[in-house]
């Protein structure tokens, strides 16, 4: 079969080449149509195997040829269209290009505005506009404070560009919006920070509390100062007549004193050994550990070893001996308030339902049974509660 599809094709091209070859016609009036051995230059007998391969040759040539001139007509057609279209555009570009080139920038910037902001923010467009007569709701929102330990990052800048969409929009639609301004200038990063630029390398306590508190208000201002400038260049349409507040916040401690949500009481609190002053929940960062560890902690100059088990002892009501208790946590055994064993572990069985007394305020705790929580393999099999 391979055979036969190549005799096939042998003879389709011999009959190709034998269909287009030219022959010479003499006579008067009659064209000579000239054959390869003419166009190349050619001695060769008509109808030998030399003949046919010039034949070849030729059509090749001249196929490619016919190729190349489509090609080149089809390209300038295409260029020819694309100038009729773009020439018109792209006058228009250089046009406005050079009208660009030729305006003044400060035709179009606000005279009074301060050089480097983008706009003036001396107007009180913050209050403008509210409709007094209005029955929509006030739409208020607190500029989150920055801290003053540093100037503004991009994050800041994003949050005052949402704000500022928000409350523009808002007052837009006739509410009675307002956006405050403000910096946070107390808390204990403050305080470190402060602390930190000090050249003596005094801490609060070395200088007292009156000439501390100034320096923080010096800080407060040079830092303070950088902050709002820069909400200002921002063009964030904060209501500037409204920065200073601190009137309200003493106002706002009295009112909730009174109306009894602020009190003085005794509870667990995070002591900071370094900073010696108490600090807030959210400034304490939690660490598990599995077993004992040594941590670097600030004021230290070697490691400290952390969740090591210590056992105590708690007496028992009547002087019925005592039970000891393990914990990794001993500073929390002051808000104690019982005692959990397992129900079916021995050493404990005959002190189920009894009291052990606190050693220090002499509160009673109860001795109960827990077989979740308990593991009687763990420590001395008392959990304290």
């Amino acid at each position: 079969m391979f055979v036969s599809a190549m005799f096939c094709d042998v003879v389709l091209l011999l009959f190709m080449l034998l269909s287009a070859s030219t022959t010479r016609r003499e006579g008067a009036g009659t064209e000579v149509e000239e054959g390869p051995e003419v166009e190349y230059g050619l001695e060769v007998e008509e109808g030998s195997e030399d003949h046919l391969w010039a034949k070849l040759l030729y059509l090749q040539a001249r196929e490619k040829e016919e190729k190349k001139l489509k090609a080149k007509q089809k390209e300038g057609a295409r260029l020819q269209a694309q100038a009729a279209s773009d020439g018109p555009k792209k006058s228009e570009r250089k046009q406005r290009k050079k009208a660009v080139d030729d305006e003044n920038p400060e035709d179009f910037v606000d005279p009074d505005t301060p050089i480097g902001q983008k706009k003036s923010m001396a107007t009180l467009m913050a209050k403008a506009p509210s409709n007094p007569a209005s029955t929509k709701p006030p739409f208020v929102i607190v500029l989150p404070p920055p801290n003053v330990t540093a100037a503004l990052h991009i994050g800041h800048a994003l949050t005052a560009a949402i704000e500022d969409a928000m409350i523009r929009w808002r007052r837009m639609s006739g509410y009675n919006a307002l956006w405050v301004p403000g910096v946070d200038h107390a808390g204990i990063a403050t305080q470190v920070v402060v602390e930190k630029k000090r050249e003596r390398k005094l801490t609060r306590h070395d200088i007292g509390r009156d000439k501390f508190i100034s320096e923080v208000l010096e800080w407060k201002d040079q830092y303070g100062g950088t902050i709002l400038n820069q909400l200002r260049r921002l063009g964030a349409s904060l209501d500037w007549s409204r920065e200073k507040r601190s009137k309200a916040v003493p106002e706002a401690f009295v009112r909730l004193y009174k109306d009894g949500l602020i009190y003085r009481d005794y509870r667990l609190v995070d002591w900071d050994c370094t900073l010696l002053t108490a600090i807030s929940d959210i400034e304490v960062d939690h660490l598990d550990l599995k077993e004992e560890t040594m941590l670097n902690v600030p004021g230290y100059s070697t490691p400290v070893q952390f969740g090591v088990l210590i056992s105590f002892t708690y007496p028992l009501e009547g002087g019925l001996g005592e039970i000891i208790v393990a914990t990794t946590r001993i500073e929390t055994m002051l808000g104690d308030s019982a005692i959990a064993v397992h129900p079916e572990d021995k050493r404990y069985k005959h002190r189920h339902g009894r009291y052990a007394i606190h050693p220090f305020h002499g509160r009673k705790l109860k001795i109960i049974c827990d077989a979740v929580l308990v593991d009687p393999t763990f420590g001395t099999g008392a959990v304290k509660l």
